[in-house]
């Protein structure tokens, strides 16, 4: 059964203070590892991304703060731009950027299928993946889907959101013609009837509404959190510089919290939006109130998403799918997560 599950600004404003808490309280735990190696300094660079779909990245960039606290260090800061998570896992297995934005899912069966990565802070809990139709079409359920042509990003949170929600329906993939398009090639096909629906992703998808086009098929359950990715040598050899990411995305947090309006407007300028379409996302599809350490919570998630990669043909074996849940998550970072290392610009 579908639902319309939106995030209120009660809920966005929430607790910041708790949340600080939350990330700042206690040893590490689980997976923990010792952060003590050499102190950052000397030159070097730390290859980020940035994305439309983490907000948070988008305030870190926009405020200059890993530049602001780096500068003394001589570290400079490449900003990468990762149009989707399949995108930000290629950045990550070729090693041209260090930390990296991605859906749970897509970190999962990146890890899956070997790429050396880590989740090192969890920046939200979205509601940015949905089924979409065209404005006037007669799609208006999922079961309406056997037959025709799905436009869906592989390897990223829309892409499974759509094989959960046609197994919802009992339908599977076979029963549909995917075209495996990049999140805004989905739009555009959708809007010019190269396809029939599109597993859209905010903010594009908000933009698309925008223009009359419906989100006919919503579950906030079929959604995974955003997970911030770290290379393994990253964080081997660079654990301090790993520690000042997530101390900055802390920062971002609250920040983001109290500033829930000015965040809208970084959004709306980097991805080319209107205010309106902007405020839709961050204040009732982008829960950015939660606690910044993954844990138990994503797990959970994952383990029942796991499977669907070996039944697609995505990951080989269940095995894999299993040493890839056990091995991904990192909480030491977060665990001592402190904003107030963080610089101002």
């Amino acid at each position: 059964m579908s639902f319309s599950a939106t995030f209120s600004r009660r809920s966005f404003f929430g607790a910041a203070a708790a949340v600080s808490a939350l990330a700042l309280a206690g040893c590490a735990g689980e997976n923990a590892t010792s952060n003590a190696a050499a102190p950052v300094g000397g030159s070097g660079t730390l290859n980020i991304d940035f994305a439309t779909y983490n907000p948070l990245s988008l305030v870190i960039k926009e405020k200059g703060w890993l530049e602001a606290t780096l500068a003394d260090k001589g570290v400079k800061v490449n900003w990468l731009q990762s149009a989707g998570s399949n995108k930000a896992n290629e950045a990550l297995r070729a090693g041209a950027i260090d930390v990296g934005s991605t859906a749970g899912s897509a970190a999962l069966l990146a890890r899956s299928n070997g790429t050396p990565i880590k989740t090192i802070s969890i920046y939200s809990q979205p509601e940015w993946a949905a089924l979409v139709a065209a404005k006037g079409s007669a799609v208006t359920s999922v079961a309406q889907l056997k037959g025709k042509s799905v436009a869906a990003t592989k390897g990223t949170d829309p892409y499974f959101f759509l094989i959960q929600a046609l197994a919802e329906a009992g339908l599977s993939s076979k029963d549909v013609t995917v075209q495996n398009l990049q999140h805004a090639d989905g739009r555009a096909a959708l809007e010019n009837g190269s396809v029939d629906a599109w597993s859209g992703l905010d903010p594009i998808m908000a933009g698309a509404e925008q223009t009359g086009a419906t989100l006919f098929y919503r579950n906030l359950n079929f959604n995974t959190y955003g997970f911030l990715n770290a290379t393994e040598s990253f964080l081997k050899d660079k654990p301090e510089l790993a520690q000042i990411v997530v101390d900055a995305y802390e920062k971002a947090r609250i920040w983001a919290a109290a500033n829930p309006e000015e965040t809208a407007q970084i959004l709306a300028d980097v991805a080319g939006l209107d205010l309106a379409v902007a405020n839709t996302v961050i204040l009732e599809r982008s829960n950015l109130d939660v606690s910044g350490t993954p844990g138990e919570k994503q797990r959970a998630v994952l383990a029942k998403i796991g499977p669907t990669f070996v039944e697609l043909g995505d990951v080989t074996d269940q095995a894999k799918v299993d040493d890839a849940l056990a091995a991904l998550l990192n909480d030491s970072f977060a665990q001592k997560a402190d904003p107030a290392t963080i610089k101002e610009a």
